[in-house]
């Protein structure tokens, strides 16, 4: 099957975005399909100190697969104090997929991410005739549409009409159903994964075990972004540190709020606990792992996520949020520790008891580690993708919407959230790389 593959980020984008459009499409290349990348990109500084800016590197994009950059020039208007013009980046996708699709036929196209993204594929698949798949992946699912009439408009659109609906976990689903009155039944479950022969524990026999020679090291990976809870584990390292505690924090990655960690690093005091690493090529991300002895994600909610599957399959104790996304893959008390999102005291009482049982990291950690590498693995998650393929090819794709204006084009109307023009206007208009 030949397949053009849209992605909001890839490489050197840093996000779970990039690994799960890199994995997914080695795995789909080994099993004999053609696959084109077309990837949006941030080329100004602004959206470059964000995600890491720049077309997708041809060393890492996997063997076999043809890779198109397109710089998002629509969004990157906020640098010059305009307003983000998403639909002329629509339409800059769309119309490279037309162009890919005249010098060599497509099957398939596919989406990574409902809005804007899934917007172009299902643009562009109505006007080829081609059958299309979305991925909802993160924030298209948790705030995309809530932000204004326009843009609920066209994610509800996207969900309601495309050829396949692909979502991580059941929870996320909910959600997503909640917000846009989407039918369940639009839904197909494809869960996570990661990749268990790079991430693997720094010693199996000590697996989930805190150091006796040094402070315990609290790991942060992923996103330096308040959503994901960064902020919150700082407030906790200090309250543990002022209760008589050595434990020390690396915080890994970049993001929108690297500033916003440094500046209550030496707030709360904490120069001396906190090592801010930055950017962290994904080939360098298992070694990080292995600096940690517990690995902390305090976000508010996930598609699903990438960095919490990474460190139970690097053998590390989990403690994170009863939060969407996060549910679905852990339990509290079992291979993980959970708590409230927001609750800083929670979370400090999580990672006390880690600090205080020594047989309660181990145990968890061992079973988070069995389970990942038994469910949570690459191939099986692209053989649920490729179901989802095969179910479609050859399928006619639904155009009925195009006749129709913005407004009634999905059939969810009068159920979900009613969005409201807020005052000052859409805030992804103004800071697009929220999306």
């Amino acid at each position: 099957m030949r397949i053009c593959f849209v992605s909001r980020r890839y490489w050197p984008a840093v996000s779970g975005m990039s690994v799960y459009a890199e994995k997914l499409l080695t795995e789909l290349t080994a099993r004999g399909h053609e696959v084109v990348l077309v990837s949006q990109f941030r080329g100004d500084p602004a959206g470059s100190a964000v995600y890491g800016g720049g077309p997708p590197p041809a060393d890492r994009v996997p063997a076999g697969v043809r890779a198109v950059g397109l710089e998002a020039l629509g969004e990157q208007r906020v640098a010059d104090g305009l307003p983000a013009d998403f639909g002329a980046d629509v339409a800059t996708m769309r119309d490279t997929v037309l162009r890919l699709h005249g010098e060599e036929p497509f099957d398939l196209l596919h989406a990574q991410y409902a809005w804007p993204t899934g917007e172009a594929v299902l643009q562009a698949s109505a006007q080829l005739g081609l059958p299309s798949v979305v991925s909802v992946q993160g924030g298209d699912g948790h705030w995309v549409g809530l932000c204004c009439p326009e843009h609920s408009a066209g994610i509800r659109t996207v969900l309601d009409r495309a050829g396949a609906v692909l979502i991580g976990s059941r929870t996320f689903a909910d959600e997503v159903v909640e917000h846009h009155g989407t039918d369940p039944s639009r839904f197909t479950l494809v869960g996570g994964a990661t990749d268990t022969a790079a991430f693997t524990p720094a010693d199996d026999d000590r697996v989930g075990l805190l150091p006796g020679d040094r402070p315990a090291t609290l790991l942060f990976h992923g996103r330096v972004d308040r959503r994901k809870g960064v902020l919150d584990l700082l407030h906790a390292l200090a309250a543990l540190r002022a209760g008589g505690r050595d434990v020390r924090l690396l915080v890994s990655g970049i993001g929108p709020d690297v500033t916003a960690v440094a500046d209550l690093v030496a707030e709360l005091g904490l120069d001396d606990a906190v090592e801010q690493r930055g950017y962290v090529p994904y080939d360098a991300a298992p070694a990080v792992y292995r600096e940690g002895d517990v690995f902390v994600s305090p976000t508010q909610s996930e598609g699903f996520s990438n960095t919490i599957l990474e460190a139970m399959a690097a053998g590390l104790p989990v403690v994170t949020t009863r939060t969407v996304g996060v549910v679905d893959c852990v339990r509290d008390g079992e291979n993980g520790l959970l708590h409230d999102v927001g609750d800083v005291a929670g979370l400090t009482a999580a990672l006390g008891r880690l600090l205080d049982e020594p047989d309660l990291g181990p145990r968890l950690a061992r079973r988070a580690l069995a389970e990942v590498r038994e469910v949570w693995s690459w191939p099986a998650l692209t053989g649920r993708i490729e179901a989802v393929y095969d179910r479609l090819a050859g399928t006619a794709p639904d155009t009925s919407w195009t006749t129709l204006e913005p407004g009634s084009r999905h059939t969810s109307a009068g159920r979900g959230v009613e969005p409201v023009e807020p005052a000052g206007g859409c805030r992804f208009l103004s800071a697009p790389h929220l999306l």
